[in-house]
């Protein structure tokens, strides 16, 4: 069934619910050509059993035009009526949960091996600063808050966690901290202007639409925007930060009588360096996120003037520019507290830098 039938007729059908099934035996598999196009695509007629819902056990056909599955596979699928009573089922996703569970048993074991006890406290500040964005942030947006007060709000709260319980309560910490805050907040009036030259709507993606339909328009979609980009540049923010203040630290442990002046000089070399390793990590960050809407316009007939003016595309360029000058900024106002205020100070941490 292609897209379009299942848009025209989900408007005449209740929706029942999504649940989940599993493949009993694939009845037939065969390479059609979808309708109206020279595109090739496979369809399948599968006998799948209901694993969860009102209708569990229950033993249904489906027909499958969303991946290939095979025998005990296991998807999601919604449950929908029509008008004149037909039971349509329509498969959805594929239930890789047990996939992800793994990945993220290894992603965890990975951090504590290496970084041990700091590892553990990484992982934990990680862990609040998707309880803060979840529990927080989310259910504060859909209830009126202004997104971007909101979003700098609950930046502050992440990078407190992600600095001082990563971190320790010290110097370095506080030093990193306060000047990472200045940073985000010059990054935000930045994305003012950013946002406002391009003219940026915030609905440069489908999801934008259907959330805007779902909340009846209540949503400032530009402020989520901009609350986005805030939210988005917090982790190499947080890392250069840490990392210009452990440098200062350093230079001065090396040589207590070291002026200020000097280790400023040295200290910002360091970080000029980490900037371009960091820099373009966004950058290509973003670019690899957009790379199949890339190859979509790489194929179509549309011109890259056109292309690039497009919403979407001028999103994620105002999101890598203002995330690098982000980055840019906090070296030397990070460099400059860090001076000052590590000057004679003895750090009773090792300095191991820990990406976020």
């Amino acid at each position: 069934m292609s897209p379009a039938t299942l848009g025209a007729q989900e408007l005449y059908s209740d929706y029942q619910g999504t649940w989940r099934g599993k493949v009993l035996q694939v009845i037939s598999s065969e390479i059609k050509e979808i309708p109206g196009t020279e595109a090739k695509h496979l369809f399948q007629a599968i006998e799948a059993e209901i694993l969860d819902g009102p209708q569990v056990g229950k033993v249904v056909r489906i027909e499958n035009d969303y991946l290939k599955l095979d025998k005990g596979d296991r998807f999601y699928f919604n449950y929908n009526v029509d008008r004149d009573g037909t039971e349509r089922y329509g498969i959805i996703n594929i239930d890789r949960r047990g996939s992800l569970a793994i990945l993220l048993l290894l992603f965890v074991g990975t951090i504590i091996l290496f970084g041990r006890w700091q590892g553990v406290r990484s992982l934990l500040a990680l862990a609040g600063s998707f309880f803060v964005i979840f529990y927080v942030l989310m259910p504060g947006l859909l209830n009126g808050w202004n997104p971007l007060l909101a979003s700098f709000l609950v930046a502050s709260g992440i990078l407190f966690g992600a600095i001082f319980f990563t971190h320790g309560f010290n110097r370095e910490s506080v030093v990193a901290f306060s000047g990472t805050m200045i940073a985000v907040f010059l990054t935000g009036l930045f994305a003012i202007v950013a946002v406002k030259m391009t003219s940026l709507s915030g609905f440069s993606a489908d999801e934008s639409m259907y959330l805007n339909l779902n909340t009846n328009g209540t949503l400032d979609f530009t402020g989520l925007l901009l609350g986005a980009i805030i939210v988005g540049v917090l982790g190499v923010l947080d890392d250069i930060a840490v990392t210009q203040a452990a440098v200062v630290s350093e230079l001065y442990d090396s040589n207590p009588q070291m002026s200020k002046a000097e280790a400023y000089a040295r200290a910002l070399r360091i970080g000029r360096e980490h900037v371009g390793a960091l820099v373009n990590t966004l950058v290509l960050a973003y670019t690899g996120a957009s790379l199949p809407i890339l190859l979509y316009f790489q194929v179509s007939k549309m011109s890259f003037n056109s292309a690039v003016n497009l919403e979407i595309f001028a999103t994620e360029i105002v999101r890598a520019i203002v995330g690098s000058i982000g980055l840019i900024l906090t070296v030397p106002i990070v460099t400059l507290l860090a001076v000052f205020y590590l000057k004679g100070y003895k750090s009773k941490n090792p300095h191991v830098h820990h990406h976020h």
